[in-house]
């Protein structure tokens, strides 16, 4: 296959506006974990499992193989990603500022703005062109200033960089999980299967997650039901009861990224610690297609810089044994 850079990200490096901004809201001192406000986590017991893909669909590059075995200890994780409601709970009680706010702008996808949000925008990255740098656009206004998610509340949040996912989850007593886990978990007790529920990509004609149909990047047939995010929820829940671990929105990982995970990592509860400027992300999103980059698949891996955020990368939370009841 030939090798795509992943359409489904871009980087605050990317654009032309002002990126000198730091985030106002301290990541660690004012935050006081609240774990009433999380939903319940599953327990999951761990064990050996083989991660990766040799796949000829997969991206080398991207380092998601060799195939080799990996274990990791019992840990506990969300059966969905982090939704609106919960991130506007973190902020009420914090009154945290994300970096888009921060920062004043964030990547919103060209067919979910509106003509009015397209005709102010300055800013549009070469390499991903689909990608409008928009002024005014954060977690709770995620399509630009004249956009809402009143009616998204049980949606992931979006619009989140690595920092204000690892914000939230200091608020929670909770933390990302590593790509390990997160592979472990997503595979829902099958082994080397090409996506959470198996290797077909449909089950007797039933979507299984929330990916793109049609021709990307100007045309969303939405046959799975939805243009951008789905509720945390849609879709068939996998073995271990987790949703949406395929397309919907990316998800920060614990882990730094590095193309050589596979040969940099202990084979027990890995995890890439070596700062390498860019955060692993897993899962794919609503932007995902075959024909152009298919990271939807449970080996697939992408990144972006830490302080980046997007209208199609959000988070789901773990912890380990005995924490966040």
């Amino acid at each position: 296959m030939e090798q795509k850079q992943c359409c489904c990200t871009a980087g605050r490096e990317q654009a032309l506006l002002d990126t000198t901004r730091q985030s106002s809201q301290p990541l660690s001192s004012s935050l006081i974990p609240k774990r009433k406000t999380m939903n319940s986590l599953i327990t999951l017991d761990g064990g050996e499992f083989a991660m990766g893909s040799n796949s000829m669909e997969g991206f080398p590059a991207d380092g998601e193989g060799p195939v080799r075995k990996v274990t990791v200890s019992p840990f506990r994780i969300a059966p969905y990603a982090v939704t609106n409601e919960e991130f506007l709970a973190f902020v009420q009680a914090t009154g945290y500022v994300t970096e888009a706010e921060s920062f004043g702008w964030s990547y919103v996808f060209h067919l979910l703005a509106s003509d009015a949000t397209k005709e102010r925008v300055r800013d549009v990255p070469e390499q991903v062109p689909w990608w409008l740098v928009v002024e005014g656009a954060y977690w709770a206004k995620p399509e630009g200033p004249d956009s809402s998610v009143k009616d998204r509340m049980d949606h992931p949040v979006v619009h989140v960089s690595w920092r204000d996912a690892e914000a939230f989850c200091q608020w929670s007593g909770t933390r990302l999980p590593t790509e390990a886990e997160w592979e472990f978990a997503a595979r829902g007790g099958l082994s080397q299967k090409t996506y959470p529920w198996g290797d077909l990509l449909k089950l007797d004609g039933k979507h299984m997650c929330n990916i793109w149909q049609g021709k990307f990047p100007v045309k969303n047939n939405a046959g799975d039901g939805y243009i951008g995010t789905a509720p945390v929820h849609a879709y068939e829940a996998n073995g271990y009861g987790l949703y949406n671990m395929s397309g919907n929105v990316w998800e920060w990982c614990a882990d730094w990224f590095s193309p050589g995970y596979h040969r940099l990592t202990s084979a027990s509860d890995p995890k890439c610690e070596q700062p390498s400027g860019k955060r692993s992300m897993r899962g794919g999103s609503y932007l995902c297609h075959r024909s152009y980059c298919n990271r939807y698949r449970v080996a697939a891996r992408s990144s972006n810089t830490p302080d980046s955020s997007t209208g199609n990368c959000g988070f789901r939370v773990a912890a380990d044994i005995g924490e966040v009841k």
